[in-house]
């Protein structure tokens, strides 16, 4: 086998010998990089400790608990109308020699994160999201027919005798445990601050784009127009107003918000599996991108060293 891969490297046309370096070049690059990312999740897992929601710092954060649905319409997976907190499909035309990609999609609608101390709003945009339910099934149509229908060993068979379209779906189920990490912030209640001036003069705007009612309620000597002093109470009423507001606003509890950094490199992870599972995982996945960095890497070398002896 060695001999005939010499062979190849040493006869090749250049073109071709060109091809096949770069590509192993290339590849050997990829793996080092995807080594690098699944590191730096593990590095970020472990060295951010789990916080509760009622009391978690402003900031990236890691939080546990149990996924759950909004108040509202549900959200319903589009191969298989199932319902669940988080979806990702694919539909895949396959032909004799290349399949490629003819629908795909993922959810981008806000669930709960609930755990014993409160409640999280989860902003999936951007998240890496790990799932631990999949269905791949097979078909002749597309759309599908038969929504998850031939999937397992007999969708494998009927996938390699002539279905044309391959389908995929991913769910993360609403009540299954969910681990997050990423900015966590919390919007509203005691948590916001407040500008007043800006809210005054939005109030202010909002006021005058209804004359008639600006009118009715501060025109004093009822002239049809709003005077200094008519104005001065006017802006006296409209900051008692928003103070009021603020005030109730204060009191009101806030509300937990998780979503990617915007700054930084930092990992955005939504996962159905444990911390440490997860651990396990990015572990495995960069050894193995190690590795593969190592092979390819050197069979770059080596192709070179044979096609171009010293």
């Amino acid at each position: 086998m060695l001999d005939a891969a010499t062979q190849w490297v040493t006869q090749a046309t250049p073109p071709a010998f060109w091809i096949a370096f770069l590509a192993a070049m290339a590849l050997a690059v990829a793996a080092f990089v995807y080594a690098f990312i699944f590191l730096q999740r593990v590095r970020a897992i472990e060295d951010t400790p789990t916080a509760r929601i009622r009391s978690a710092a402003q900031g990236y954060g890691e939080l546990s608990g149990m996924a759950q649905l909004m108040d509202g319409a549900p959200i319903v997976a589009p191969l298989t109308g199932k319902t669940c907190a988080w979806y990702r499909y694919k539909v895949e035309k396959m032909g004799d020699k290349h399949t490629h990609v003819v629908d795909s999609g993922s959810s981008d609608e806000l669930f709960l994160l609930v755990g014993t101390t409160g409640r999280c709003v989860i902003d999936p945009e951007g998240a890496t999201v790990i799932t631990r339910h999949k269905e791949v099934w097979f078909d002749y149509s597309y759309p599908s027919r038969k929504r998850g229908g031939h999937s397992g060993l007999l969708g494998q068979i009927l996938g390699r005798v002539g279905s044309r379209y391959r389908y995929t779906e991913e769910r993360l189920r609403a009540s299954e445990p969910l681990y997050a990490i990423g900015m966590f912030k919390s919007v509203g209640g005691g948590a916001e601050s407040f500008n007043t001036e800006e809210e005054v003069r939005a109030l202010l705007r909002a006021w005058k784009s209804d004359k008639a009612r600006l009118l009715k309620d501060f025109d004093a000597n009822g002239d049809g127009e709003i005077d200094l002093q008519e104005w001065e109470v006017v802006r006296k009423a409209a900051h008692q107003q928003v103070r009021k507001e603020q005030s109730q606003r204060s009191v009101a509890s806030p509300t937990h918000v998780m979503s990617k950094p915007v700054h930084g490199k930092r990992p955005y992870l939504l996962s159905a599996l444990s911390e440490e599972e997860l651990v396990k995982r990015f572990r495995l996945s960069a050894a193995g991108s190690l590795m593969a960095f190592l092979l390819l890497g050197s069979a770059a070398v080596w192709m070179a060293a044979v096609r171009f002896p010293l």
